[in-house]
């Protein structure tokens, strides 16, 4: 099969992994990884993965399916960046929910859902570890259900939510509160690219946060 995947970002860490499980399978599709909507021409599967635009029907419709990776149990957490936001709620089961592309956001037909733990001393990392090991199984389960004619089903309209997109405000940490209260703020914020911060004194710091050995 001819399959295409999006993702906006070059420094996005998924990448390293996208091209990983691309290499693995090269034998078996013809697989091209993309950055911009404008870069797309056709195929049987396009995969939308951290993707930013906003894939209009016209491009959508040069695909045989369009399906996105969303990190929450749909209908509930539609929006940004939800497993950032579910863990900061203080959740420690993630689903993520493979789903075809559609104009209402995040509203397509269900292919597969999977779910990961997320232990409660986990960091930005780790986190990501389980996260993009659940999606790359997700890409694979989608390609053999296609290959097998199956279809998605669609998703309940009841217990519909949503989150907001993540603004750097979200990552601002108030000097005085404790950091065990604040912790699992800290722990989702990505240390390179949106780090977590805070201001005293007439001054902005950044927080990094690494796990080390302990000493007991």
């Amino acid at each position: 099969m001819k399959i295409d995947i999006i993702c906006s970002s070059e420094d996005h860490p998924v990448n390293t992994w996208l091209m990983a499980w691309a290499r693995e399978r090269e034998s078996e599709h013809e697989l091209t990884l993309l950055r911009r909507k404008d870069q797309l021409t056709s195929g049987d599967i396009l995969f939308m993965v951290s993707c930013t635009e906003i894939i209009p029907k016209d491009a959508r419709d040069l695909y045989g399916q369009c399906v996105v990776l969303h990190a929450s149990d749909l209908p509930r957490g539609r929006g940004w960046s939800p497993h950032i936001w579910s863990i900061v709620e203080g959740a420690t089961t993630i689903t993520v929910s493979a789903i075809n592309a559609e104009d209402q956001i995040d509203s397509g037909a269900v292919w597969k859902k999977k779910n990961f733990e997320v232990a409660r001393h986990e960091l930005y990392d780790e986190i990501n570890i389980s996260l993009f090991k659940t999606e790359i199984s997700l890409l694979d389960h989608v390609i053999d259900m296609v290959e097998r004619g199956e279809s998605p089903q669609p998703q309940s309209s009841e217990e519909v939510s949503y989150y907001p997109r993540r603004t750097p405000a979200d990552s601002e940490l108030d000097p005085n509160v404790s950091i065990a209260e604040q912790f699992d703020k800290i722990r989702v914020c990505d240390p390179d690219r949106y780090p977590a911060y805070f201001r005293i004194q007439g001054h902005v710091y950044t927080v990094h946060l690494k796990k080390v050995q302990s000493d007991e």
